[in-house]
This record gives structure tokens, sequence and C-alpha cells, in this order.
């Protein structure tokens, strides 16, 4: 695997782990893609997975039917990346993304097991993929996606630690849980942002840096 995280000619790198049933991780994605058109900056969008995270934890009974449900949009992005050339890859995982968070959060679906397969199967039709990968997309444990999901997740758990949730960010090698941030940043105040999580991802023994949440996300 290619160092997502190695300068560039002078370009920053930044690594995003997104699930695509989080809402905090679909606000700092959107901060990312600010930073995208005001710093010189190549992200990588990999995937980590709430329902691997949350194995075996005593969780309230709603937010577990979530992880019962969110195994699907997780395991078709991994089908997904699977089926294309290793180069198209980071491509095909932002494009079902931005598909599936739009339905998800935008647009409020998703709540039924039902209505979550409609959103994988028309985030793969918008992203010009087979719709037949829905079908290697259901939950399997063990298989071959399972293993590969299982790999993309534990990398992001290696690089920032156990005690985290979604989002993970990886700046130049140092990785946070975070930012978790709304509304999301645009223009040069997403690029201050990106610069200031750079500047404490460059200070030996940083480890963090939190305050209470007081605020839902703003999707406008």
């Amino acid at each position: 695997m290619t160092d997502n995280n190695a300068s560039n000619g002078g370009r920053s790198a930044a690594e995003m782990f997104f699930d695509p049933m989080c809402p905090w991780a679909w606000m700092t994605s959107r901060w990312m893609m600010e930073v995208e058109k005001v710093r010189d900056v190549d992200v990588t969008w990999s995937v980590m997975s709430l329902s691997v995270l949350n194995e075996g934890r005593d969780v309230p009974q709603s937010y577990r039917d979530m992880l019962d449900r969110g195994w699907l949009p997780v395991r078709t992005v991994i089908a997904a990346e699977q089926s294309v050339p290793e180069a198209e890859r980071n491509t095909v995982r932002k494009k079902l993304y931005d598909a599936m968070g739009r339905r998800i959060h935008l647009q409020e679906r998703g709540r039924t097991g039902d209505e979550l397969r409609e959103i994988c199967v028309e985030a793969l039709a918008e992203a010009g993929l087979p719709a037949e990968l829905i079908e290697q997309a259901q939950n399997v444990p063990g298989d071959d996606i399972d293993t590969r999901l299982r790999e993309s997740h534990q990398r992001a758990i290696d690089l920032v630690g156990d005690d985290v949730g979604t989002p993970v960010v990886s700046f130049q090698d140092v990785a946070f849980f975070g930012p978790v941030v709304t509304p999301a940043p645009k223009g040069e105040a997403a690029g201050r942002l990106f610069d200031g999580c750079l500047l404490v991802a460059g200070t030996p023994g940083f480890y963090e840096l939190k305050r209470s949440r007081s605020a839902d996300p703003d999707f406008s």
C-alpha cells in the first residue's frame, strides 16, 4: 500500500476514515472538501466502521439497531472498491460516500434496513457501478469483504488508538479523532482549521484538545 500521508512535491496529505452512517464524519468530510479548494492537499478517503467498533459493547438498543443496519453501507463501499483497479479506488470510495451521505444525512433516509438497501443501490448507480454489488455487500461474517473491512477499520485504530469513534483524520502520519465541527467551515476558515490541525500534528507529544459539544450537526 502506498503511503497516503507522505508529502508530494510540497503538497500536504490527509486521510479521512469515515462511516457513512455517522453525521459527525459527514460534517468533517464537508470541511475536508472545502480544504481541498484552498490548500494544496491530497485527501485519501477510507472506511472505518461503527459496527465493528461497537461489537460486544453495551449500547442503547436504538443505537444497536443502527449498528446492525450499518454493516451494509461500509460493506458496499468495500465491495465496490474491490471491483475496480487500485488507481480508481479512492475515487470510488468518495463517490459512494457522497451519494450515501446525501441520502442518509440530508434527505434523512435509511431509518430501516430496506430503505438503507435502496440507498446503497442508488449510490452504486450514481457512481456508475453494477447494482449486483449489493448482493456481495450483504453481511456475511468472515468473508473476504468482512476481512477487508476490518483491515481498513483496524488501520484507523492503529493510527489513532482505541478510545475513539468516527471520524478519524490522519495529517502527515499523525491521526486524531475529529475534528468534530458544526457547521463545516468554508473557504479560508476551512483552510485555517486545517493549518491548525497540521500544527498540532507536528507538535511532538500533543494528544488531545476537547470541550463539551453543545450543538447538533448543522447540515446547511
